[in-house]
C-alpha cells in the first residue's frame, strides 16, 4: 500500500529539546492530515510544501518560528521577483501589486501605474519567466497575492 507521510523541520539536539520534539510530531501530525484531506495519500510533504497552508500547518516551535516560516514562504513564493528589483532597480513587485489590485487587467493596471500597456506586457512577461509559466493560474496567483501582501506587512514594519 501507498505510504503518506506528514513531515516537520529537523529540531537539532532531540534529546536536550522534548517540547521541541512534541511541536514537531504535532506539526507533522498536521502535515499528514492535510495530505489526507487534500486527496494526496501515497505523498509526503511538510509544512513548507503546502504553500500557504504551510503557514498555518507549521507550529511555531521558538519565538522567531513564524516570522522565519512566513519570510521563508515569501522567499520561495516570489523571491525571485524582489531579488530582481533590487538587482536591477525595476518595479516588478509594483507591478504586480497594481495587477493584482486592477482585477487581473493590464489595461487597468497601466492606468494605475502611468505606464504604456506594452510595459505592462513586458513586465508581466518578466514575471512569467521568474515565477514559472502557472504563476497567473487560481492557486499560484493566490500565494503570490498572499507573498506581495506579507511582504508588503514585513517591509512597512521594518521601517
Amino acid at each position: 500500500a501507498a505510504v503518506t507521510v506528514g513531515a516537520s523541520a529537523p529540531v537539532s539536539a532531540p534529546a536536550a529539546r522534548p517540547g521541541e520534539v512534541a511541536s514537531a510530531y504535532a506539526e507533522a501530525r498536521r502535515c499528514l492530515e492535510a495530505l489526507r484531506v487534500l486527496g494526496r495519500g501515497g505523498q509526503g510533504a511538510a509544512a513548507e510544501d503546502f504553500g500557504f497552508l504551510g503557514l498555518l500547518l507549521g507550529g511555531a516551535r521558538d519565538g522567531a518560528g513564524d516570522a522565519a516560516r512566513v519570510e521563508g514562504f515569501i522567499a520561495r513564493t516570489i523571491g525571485a521577483v524582489v531579488d530582481y528589483d533590487a538587482r536591477r532597480g525595476t518595479d516588478l513587485v509594483r507591478t504586480l501589486d497594481a495587477y493584482f489590485a486592477s482585477g487581473m487587467s493590464p489595461a487597468r493596471t497601466k492606468d494605475e501605474l502611468h505606464v504604456h500597456v506594452n510595459t505592462v506586457a513586458q513586465r508581466l512577461e518578466r514575471v512569467g519567466r521568474l515565477l514559472g509559466p502557472d504563476w497567473q493560474s487560481p492557486s499560484r496567483a493566490l500565494e503570490v497575492q498572499l507573498a506581495l501582501r506579507l511582504h508588503r506587512l514585513a517591509s512597512a514594519i521594518a521601517r
